[in-house]
């Protein structure tokens, strides 16, 4: 008990506050020591909330300062924040009791120059943008329905799992994923390397090639990001023949491969409805339009049926429409028998004029005017003939009388050069024949001696006769007896062994005979 008692003024000596005082002192503190400051730093995460209020921080290489900028005040901050961007900031510093954490209120910004990052970035931007790399006609459109969609990403994390979840509650297609690095030294090299490898995949091969490609990464800052800003990354996807979509951080987040990819997607969820459309959507549509196409063809045969009713109550009733056609057919059948009268008395008459020219004393007469016709023309040939026979005879007599005139000599000098021309050219021409001829008959010389059996001879070879009879084989060698050799430089008798006696005193094997027989 007296411990207690000597303990008791110890806990009455040190003040005890509240968690609300300890804070507004602490804010209280801080925002009367500092007061109104000017801040200069590099802009790190910038967020706009739904609200309208503005939260980012202001960084250097070793710490960061969290700042807010309130709705009211974002009009009149003269600067849009970015992150990269080296600012000086203008407000006061306050505390936040809720989060035991100190920050700024930002009411005036201005820029202090670009970040090192941002800097290069931003010249490398202005660098692939002077080659064409962002240029929109560069720009493919997508498919409406890719049978393939390959997807470079990480292999762990939400982003692989969101892009298939989305695809499925879409439209379910074949996935290719290309595991990659999404940040770090070698984030640029495999996203690269698999940009190119998806378009050297043979389309329709055994691993097909996709129809789209998505590169997708979650968000991060400007480091984590940096590799899709290097730049065999943005060539890599400028060079892809197949139809590309980024979607590599949140939306607030832009890198180089955004500017060169075919389409950007703020996040990786909205690269997956970019790809593919909603199936049932799609359905759906289909459904409509079958609806609407069996309602308009049932309007349509509707339409078309009362306009067809409207139209037959118009026409006339059929037996009003043939009863004058009727009464017309009664008429002309009551006409009939006289009219069929009429022309058969017609016919008739002209039958009794034609058959009055066929008698025979009319027949005559026009003989007779035949023959007078054909007498008259032949009196007139013979006058004719008889005057083109004078015409021709004194023409000829004229011919004559002109040639007699002419010098006589003059027409045979003529006639001569004319002979001799003629002779010239035809012992030319002879001459060139013979001349031809000779040619010809020498070559067909000189094959004749080449193709002849005489070369043959000069080799070494033989022909053998009887008579005028070749001989080819060893029976009609035998049979001959005897023959003829001729060889290159003549001709020479023999005769075959097997044709001559042989001496009975000698006793000696005969030769088998091999088919081919003996010479001497």
């Amino acid at each position: 008990m007296d411990i207690f008692e000597d303990d008791a003024p110890a806990r009455g000596n040190t003040p005890e506050y509240t968690v609300a005082e300890i804070s507004g002192a602490v804010k209280k503190t801080l925002e009367g020591a500092f007061g109104r400051v000017r801040v200069r730093g590099e802009v790190g995460r910038v967020m706009r909330a739904r609200s309208g209020h503005l939260y980012y921080d202001i960084k250097d290489d070793r710490n960061v300062l969290n700042c807010t900028t309130w709705k009211g005040q974002v009009a009149g901050l003269g600067v849009d924040p970015e992150e990269g961007m080296e600012v000086i900031v203008t407000g006061k510093l306050s505390a936040y009791g809720p989060q035991s954490r100190y920050n700024m209120n930002v009411d005036s910004m201005e820029v202090a120059g670009a970040g090192a990052l941002m800097a290069m970035l931003e010249k490398r931007r202005k660098a692939l943008a002077a080659e064409g790399l962002f240029a929109a006609e560069r720009k493919r459109p997508l498919p409406f329905l890719p049978g393939v969609i390959g997807v470079v990403t990480s292999p762990q994390g939400a982003v692989i799992r969101d892009i298939l979840h989305r695809l499925r509650d879409r439209f379910p297609r074949k996935v290719l994923v290309w595991p990659v690095a999404v940040q770090g030294p070698d984030c640029a090299r495999q996203v690269s390397a698999a940009i190119t490898g998806f378009n050297a995949l043979t389309p329709g091969g055994a691993l097909p090639r996709p129809d789209v490609l998505i590169v997708a990464r979650g968000g991060g800052s400007v480091e984590d990001l940096w590799g899709f800003n290097e730049e065999i990354v943005v060539r890599a996807a400028a060079a892809s023949a197949i139809p590309l979509i980024s979607a590599v951080g949140h939306e607030t987040d832009t890198t180089l491969i955004d500017h060169a990819a075919d389409r950007r997607a703020p996040t990786p969820t909205a690269a997956a409805e970019m790809a593919v459309p909603v199936r049932a959507d799609l359905a759906a549509h289909l459904a409509n339009l079958e609806a609407r196409k069996a309602g308009a063809l049932a309007r349509g045969l509707e339409r078309r049926g009362q306009r067809l009713r409207d139209l037959a109550r118009a026409l006339p009733r059929p037996e009003n429409l043939l009863a004058v056609p009727a009464q017309r057919l009664d008429a002309a059948e009551r006409r009939l028998p006289a009219a069929l009268r009429a022309r058969v008395g017609q016919e008739q008459i002209r039958l009794e004029r034609a058959a009055a020219a066929l008698r025979p004393a009319t027949l005559r007469q026009g003989l007779a005017q035949h023959r007078m016709q054909v007498e008259r023309l032949a009196e007139r040939s013979a006058q004719a003939d008889a005057r083109f026979r004078q015409r021709a005879a004194q023409d000829l007599a004229r011919l004559a009388r002109r040639l007699a005139t002419l010098p006589s000599d003059r027409a045979t000098r003529a006639a001569r050069e004319r002979l001799d021309r003629a002779a010239g050219r035809l012992d030319a021409a002879q001459t060139a024949r013979i001349s031809r001829l000779t040619e010809r008959i020498t070559a067909l010389g000189r094959l004749n001696e080449t193709l002849s059996y005489k070369a043959t001879l000069g080799r070494g070879y033989a022909v053998l006769r009887d008579g005028d009879t070749v001989l080819t084989t060893a029976t009609a060698l035998r049979a001959a007896g005897q023959f003829e050799v001729t060889l290159q430089d003549g001709t020479v008798p023999a005769q075959s062994l097997s044709a001559r006696p042989r001496p009975a005193s000698r006793k000696k094997k005969p030769p088998e005979d091999d088919g081919q027989g003996s010479l001497l």
